[in-house]
């Protein structure tokens, strides 16, 4: 029976069950959190600026990287497109209806509040707002785990009004889909919480939609070295096992007509089919054609071209071609890249996530950007390791600050380094973006946690500040440095074999071969790995006074605030980092907290009062920073630690740096674990950006519309940005 007071639950029902067996379970971590900052990313001001025909160009590829969204729900769990189906439509139904019936435009959320009202008076309106906050979380996660954390998440709303709300629904709107079938198929995944679905994760650790549950490590492995034997990106693949003898590989691409391979790799069967994510990518591609006619030149043209075959076909190679294309287009007014990008998700560190952005140019904060760029080069030779670790020569970057109009993924980020192929971005360069509406979205000004008394004003005045520091010094000095020591097909190399290794006293022994690369060798350590190494550019490059006089800081007091601040940002986020550590199965879930507690165990142990954390109380903590310490002390400590990172991510040294990554990153002692208990019962939740939407009306003119920061709001956007699918 349900007590809907006491919002007993499926998912709590099934929690309880569980929780006898499991001592680390903790429910209230799984539930979808109350209180929620939302914020609106705000860019009505840059969209203005574009002409009509940039403004078309801008929309049409929002649309295109929208329709992708459906690939990332089916990324994030089976469940998930499912989820975002039904939640669509309860929500989009009456407001369609209410909105026709009044002559207005009313707020979706409150349709549907007025709909529960009239026809569904079981279920109290007071508990809908448990919905819209899943509903909120859900879209803004672009499924139901967390896009930052890799937990699953489960709604607070009853299971049983659920089917309630459902069951109205259908009665009273007639469209050929049954939300009451749809929520029957989801029920289960949708509210348990068995051990094996609370995280991301290479089964039977976790689940992944990369893979079928009864995949393992050693699996993966095996099919990857066949793809490098075939020279077959795994980037835009989904791997599945058939049997223990037999793999398909699904690689997505829009075309269904590409007859499928079957290969034989040491006593197995390989299945290679074409066609995943076929329905979604038709309609990206077809925007993708509508934005090519309002296309500013031929490098955005070329660009378009490439993207198309690309996921058309599902052949990597033109995929990079598209991004040889992109980095020629400099300084455009509309910005944009689109395909499968990030390996984060992956829990192997392979696969990428589909993702699109498409954003508008500020050209006084991309000024600034652009001086960094100019001293790129003498910045790059202050950082800490030999001349033959730099790059051959620097190619010039574009570094642009942008206001994000579009972002469609599970995650937005602060800024961007494309490409991720190593070899266009050592012979072609890359790009470099700042995303200056996330980074200037709404600051709290309530206290900050694990800081101290004396250091909160300074925190919370300059974290800002330091971060848009910290983001441009991470992006193009930190991603965009240092050499890979690569083999060509010829047996050519592009570094001098008879160098000595700094590290070992002896000749270089590892380099990549061909068909080797970064991801591909240090697999699940390859993002937290070059998240570290840029992190660590960051701080160590911003003590530098020259370097913070670009971003316009130039007297004494203000440029330490700065460093300070921006070197307690980063020991803050190593404490915080311990939520993202799953004790029970000893993994980490988020790859930039994983390096942010590297970076805060490098400088603890640097020692000499440094960094001291405080325990207070029965469930508090506090972390001081020693400033006199930071140049004599910390500097050289993340010198040390970059240097040997670099070192061995240039070498391939895939044993060495494991070794090292995973003793700074252990965070299974009695002393951390009891840490990790204080941080959670400190932390703050996490802001989600609820994102403007265009529509283009039949005169060619195209509108903008933003939406309140709110769940409402959220789910506002949604059912705007996906109602003409219904």
């Amino acid at each position: 029976h349900v007590h809907i007071n006491n919002h007993w639950t499926f998912a709590m029902a099934a929690a309880a069950a569980i929780s006898e067996r499991d001592a680390d379970f903790d429910l209230e971590s799984h539930l979808t959190p109350r209180d929620v900052p939302y914020v609106r990313l705000e860019c009505e001001k840059a969209f203005a600026t574009l002409s009509a025909q940039e403004k078309q160009y801008a929309h049409h590829l929002s649309v295109a990287s929208w329709q992708g969204a459906r690939i990332v729900l089916a990324q994030t769990s089976e469940e998930s497109p499912l989820v975002f189906d039904l939640l669509l439509r309860l929500f989009s139904r009456p407001h369609a209806l209410l909105a026709k019936q009044a002559q207005k435009e009313n707020s979706v959320v409150a349709s549907f509040e007025d709909f529960v009202r009239t026809h569904v008076s079981e279920v109290p309106v007071r508990e809908c707002a448990a919905l819209v906050d899943f509903a909120a979380y859900f879209f803004a996660n672009l499924g139901n785990y967390l896009s930052f954390g890799d937990s699953k998440f489960v709604p607070r709303f009853p299971l049983e009004l659920f089917e309630k709300l459902a069951d109205a629904s259908d009665k009273h709107f007639d469209d050929g889909v049954s939300c009451s079938a749809l929520l029957h198929k989801v029920r289960f995944p949708l509210y348990a919480l068995p051990k094996e679905q609370r995280c991301l994760a290479i089964p039977p650790d976790g689940i992944s939609a990369y893979y079928s549950p009864d995949i393992r490590t050693a699996d993966i492995q095996l099919v990857n070295d066949f793809l490098t034997e075939q020279k077959l990106n795994p980037y835009n693949q989904r791997l599945f096992k058939v049997n223990e003898k037999h793999f398909t590989v699904c690689v997505a691409s829009a075309s269904t007509k590409r007859e499928s391979e079957t290969h034989a790799f040491r006593d197995c069967v390989i299945d290679v089919e074409y066609g995943d994510f076929s329905e979604p990518l038709t309609k990206v591609v077809h925007h993708l054609r509508e934005a090519r006619k309002f296309a500013a030149n031929d490098n955005q043209r070329l660009m378009l071209d490439a993207y198309i075959r690309y996921l058309e076909d599902g052949d990597v190679e033109q995929h990079r071609q598209s991004q040889r294309h992109w980095i020629k287009d400099v300084q455009p007014a509309v910005e944009s890249n689109i395909g499968f990008v990030e390996s984060y998700r992956d829990p192997f560190g392979a696969r990428a996530e589909f993702e699109g952005f498409v954003a508008v140019v500020d050209k006084v904060k991309s000024a600034i950007f652009g001086q960094l760029v100019d001293n790129a080069e003498v910045l790059l030779s202050h950082l800490p390791w030999e001349k033959e670790f730099h790059k051959d020569s620097f190619i010039r970057p574009d570094f642009t600050s942008l206001e994000v109009l579009a972002f469609s993924t599970s995650g937005v980020p602060a800024g961007i380094n494309l490409p991720n192929y190593e070899d266009i971005r050592q012979e072609d360069g890359f790009k470099n973006v700042s995303l200056a509406n996330v980074l200037s979205s709404a600051e709290s000004s309530k206290r900050v946690s694990l800081i101290s008394d004396a250091d909160q004003s300074c925190f919370k005045t300059n974290k800002g500040h330091a971060f848009e520091v910290q983001v441009g010094l991470h992006e193009l000095l930190g991603h965009g440095s240092g050499k890979v020591f690569l083999e060509q097909e010829d047996g050519s190399k592009n570094f001098d074999p008879s160098l000595i290794n700094p590290l070992t006293g002896k000749p270089i022994a590892t380099w990549y071969k061909p068909g080797d690369n970064f991801d591909g060798l240090f697999r699940e350590l390859s993002s937290p790995v070059e998240e570290c190494r840029a992190e660590c550019v960051g701080l160590y490059l911003c003590l530098l006074d020259e370097v913070l006089a670009v971003f316009g800081y130039t007297e004494a007091s203000a440029m330490r605030d700065i460093w300070y601040t921006n070197w307690l940002l980063m020991v803050r986020a190593g404490l915080l980092a311990l939520e993202f550590y799953t004790p029970s199965i000893n993994k980490w879930r988020q790859a930039h907290m994983q390096a942010r507690f590297a970076i805060l165990r490098t400088l603890l142990a640097a020692g000499e009062g440094l960094v001291r954390i405080e325990c207070v109380g029965e469930d508090n903590l506090v972390v001081h920073l020693e400033e006199s310490k930071v140049s004599s002390v910390g500097k050289p400590a993340i010198g040390a630690f970059l240097r040997e990172i670099m070192i061995c991510k240039a070498t391939a040294d895939q044993p060495r740096l494991a070794a090292l990554f995973t003793d700074r990153t252990d965070a299974s002692s009695d002393y951390w674990i009891g840490l990790r208990k204080r941080v959670l019962a400190q932390k703050d939740l996490r802001k989600q950006y609820v994102q403007a939407h265009t529509t283009s009306g039949e005169d060619g003119t195209v509108h903008l519309e933003q939406f309140d920061p709110s769940p409402a709001g959220m789910v506002q956007s949604f059912v705007r940005r996906f109602s003409g699918e219904f």
